[in-house]
């Protein structure tokens, strides 16, 4: 931001805006993909859709060489629009329709099947295409837990997703395909939503695929997809030890290589990273309308909200730096970031210690690249202009909506 100042950009994309990293997104994919294709060989990023899925940023990351990790037809819709090649797309996610599933194998997509209703899908088509190769995955279910103790997102203690194994489940999805000669069971599937993102957890996913991958797909194996949510780079504030790509690399890649040893066609590794690619590489910039006294607390109230950076609304006050506009009042003080909605609860932080913000100042609020932009609902305001940065290059990547956007003519009926 060498040759702007903030009060330009805000002149040019609007008094509260997000600006994209496009340097930082570049280098986030190379670390990653280094850290696992260093260790081995055969390996594949497939970016998830779900996190953030600004147009550009997915076109960035398929020039790089991502693939399209997608969960719905919109997602998959999208990767095709901005020009992903139907092979490149990975095509996930609990609740496909059978023209999901008929699009995707007409296209040679990669798809891991949720469910069996889906098997029941999959078989419906290949009677319809009999001379046609088919080639599916199974997203397998099976117990991650830690000594009985549950390593998953909320405690939960067994995982919703994937056909499951211990109950047969598995075992009857594979003979059911294997009823039909053209279909051919390629990859396993194992994301599992952990709450620590410990890498000794990715090491079991991993070694589990791998057997089972083993023990009933040996001939047909193409890929190992172990899904994603591993840790990307953590700010310093958060005060957490992660593990590094290296980490999660180590852990993964010798299992593959010591499992696969000896195969002389090795399969896949596929990664689905998510936050660990872009929740860095967003800052979203909101002004000061005002700061006031309440009794003996300050708030200092933003054109923002917490659902542009917070949209799970946790307390942990996110790294942020002020621009002042002014040097001409100083105060130390305690106070509170709050947004423009009528909720009590819309803290964009909490707390804060330091030179209190005034009126025209700008707050930047770091590391909001995931969830925010797929989660920012339409309440109360039109949602904020998207900016990027390349080098001393500043564009436009999504406009600030107007109320033709907020409220479709096409969709809404007036």
């Amino acid at each position: 931001m060498d040759h702007y100042t903030t009060a330009q950009l805000a002149q040019q994309f609007g008094s509260s805006f997000y600006l994209l990293d496009v340097n930082k997104l570049r280098s986030n994919y190379q670390k990653i993909n280094n850290a696992f294709s260093s260790r081995y060989e055969k390996f594949v990023i497939g970016y998830s859709y779900k996190t953030n899925y600004l147009p550009f940023l997915c076109k960035e990351l398929d020039q790089l060489g991502a693939y399209a990790e997608v969960v719905s037809r919109l997602e998959y819709d999208l990767a095709l629009k901005i020009g992903v090649k139907p092979a490149k797309i990975i095509f996930n996610g609990p609740v496909k329709s059978y023209e999901d599933i008929e699009f995707a194998l007409e296209n040679g997509s990669i798809i891991n099947i949720d469910s069996l209703y889906e098997i029941d899908y999959v078989k419906t088509y290949c009677l319809k295409k009999q001379d046609k190769p088919i080639k599916v995955g199974l997203r397998v279910n099976f117990d991650i837990g830690n000594n009985g103790r549950s390593v998953l997102q909320e405690g939960y203690e067994v995982s919703r997703f994937g056909i499951c194994v211990t109950n047969g489940n598995f075992q009857y999805a594979i003979d059911q395909l294997n009823k039909f000669e053209n279909v051919q069971i390629a990859g396993l599937h194992g994301h599992f939503s952990t709450s620590g993102r410990k890498v000794e957890t990715y090491h079991e996913i991993t070694k589990k695929l791998c057997e089972l991958a083993k023990e009933n797909i040996a001939d047909s194996v193409e890929y190992i997809d172990i899904g994603g949510g591993i840790y990307g780079e953590i700010p310093a504030s958060f005060n957490m030890q992660a593990p590094s790509f290296d980490d999660y690399a180590d852990a993964v890649c010798s299992v593959m290589n010591a499992e696969f040893t000896g195969y002389e066609k090795k399969p896949y590794l596929i990664l689905e990273p998510g936050i660990s690619m872009v929740a860095n590489t967003f800052r979203f910039v909101s002004k000061v309308i005002e700061t006031k006294k309440v009794q003996d607390k300050y708030f200092v109230l933003i054109d923002g909200s917490v659902h542009n950076i917070k949209p799970t609304m946790h307390k942990l006050n996110l790294p942020m730096k002020i621009v002042r506009q002014s040097n001409d009042e100083k105060k130390i003080a305690a106070y509170n970031i709050v947004g423009y909605t009528c909720m009590e609860k819309d803290y964009l932080a909490h707390d804060v210690l330091g030179d209190l913000p005034f009126r025209d100042d700008y707050i930047f609020f770091e590391n909001v690249g995931a969830y925010t932009i797929v989660f920012n609902p339409p309440f109360i305001k039109e949602r904020p202009c998207i900016a990027a940065f390349d080098g001393d290059d500043y564009f436009i990547v999504r406009k600030k909506e107007s109320i033709n956007e907020f409220f479709n003519e096409d969709i809404y009926v007036f």
